[in-house]
């Protein structure tokens, strides 16, 4: 999950101590010269991390600008604005979460239940970014934290069935776990969230492969769209990077294949990195394309990536099979480089 905050090492300090996550992949700061068609048709220079919990789940790129100022929406989001709404955290016991977690930024007052009955809450970070703290059995360690990393995202769209397309085709969540049109008690805490949706939570039917999907897990999408009124575009009139989540990434296999896959069908690369690109401490292929509602999905194929930083042990995943999962112990290595505060 890409989030857009106004202070870097800040953000980064409170998803450690909240979130658990809290091993770095790579932090760099560079020139965002590739994203031209979403920056105002200029570069623009930021400061970034990529931080893990190594409990499982997908990561945080925590990104800042730092040649200009990173502007907010003007006015708050309501559920269904078009984009992604909120992050999906997963936890192994989401009483034990709620019961331990800092009261200044619980959304819920109470634990909530999701139609298709898993326990969640809401909460809300110092920045205003929505996450759903949501019960999981999915799990590559177990190390006693109450939450582990990225489960997915709620997406605001404007047609539920063109979006459900869109994920099934491109992203592979072929499986509708539920839907449905109505209120909906367990959104009842959020701005807006009184409001009529349709509504469908997707995964995908086939277990991820790739080096790393062992630890990134499984992963859901949920899709609302409101019926009460007309949304518009979270990052409407403001570039990506500006403060709130700006993309979804996801560790792909084959990029140049994929790419054919995207155009087939009509949602062609929008950004492609073309070759390597260099992050400092890790490097691989990225392109970006946008979803039915102009949401910005990147993929990354990793060619480096730094496993034990301390003795320099970085992995080259060009000379492996890159669908073979790495071993777990070497996946666990990385949990040496935590950051502990």
């Amino acid at each position: 999950m890409g989030i857009g905050i106004p202070n870097v090492h800040d953000a980064w300090t409170w998803y450690r101590k909240n979130l658990s996550m809290d091993v770095p992949v790579f932090e760099e700061a560079a020139t965002a010269a590739l994203m031209l068609p979403y920056t105002g048709g200029a570069p623009h220079d930021r400061h970034a991390i990529l931080a893990l919990n190594m409990q499982g789940g997908g990561g945080f790129e925590i990104w800042q600008y730092t040649s200009r100022t990173p502007v907010a929406a003007e006015k708050d989001l309501m559920l269904g604005d078009l984009g992604i709404n909120i992050c999906k955290i997963k936890s192994p016991n989401v009483k034990l979460a709620f019961a331990n977690f800092d009261k200044t930024y619980l959304v819920s007052k109470q634990i909530e239940k999701t139609p298709n009955g898993l326990l969640h809450f809401f909460i809300k970070d110092p920045y205003g970014n929505l996450f759903q703290i949501t019960e999981s059995d999915n799990w590559f360690s177990q190390r006693g934290d109450d939450t582990g990393g990225v489960y997915g995202a709620i997406l605001g769209v404007s047609d539920i069935e063109k979006s459900k397309e869109f994920y099934k085709t491109i992203l592979g969540y072929d499986t509708v776990i539920w839907e449905d049109e109505g209120t909906f008690n367990d959104l009842g805490s959020l701005n807006g969230g009184r409001s009529n949706f349709k509504r469908a939570i997707l995964t995908h039917s086939e277990p991820r492969k790739g080096s790393f999907s062992p630890l990134l897990g499984a992963s859901q999408i949920e899709l609302v769209q409101n019926t009460d009124r007309s949304s518009e575009p979270i990052y409407k009139d403001r570039f990506w990077g500006d403060l709130g989540f700006i993309h979804l990434c996801y560790d792909i296999v084959g990029m140049k294949a994929l790419q054919q896959e995207c155009e087939a069908a009509g949602h062609p690369f929008t950004v492609d990195s073309a070759n390597s690109f260099d992050m400092g401490e890790a490097a691989g292929h990225f392109s970006y394309i946008e979803d039915p509602d102009g949401t910005l999905i990147e993929f990354v194929e990793t060619h480096k990536i730094p496993i034990l930083k301390k003795i320099g042990w970085y992995l080259d995943l060009r000379k492996r099979n890159a669908l073979k999962p790495l071993p777990k112990w070497m996946i666990k290595s990385m949990a040496l480089n935590r950051k502990k505060d």
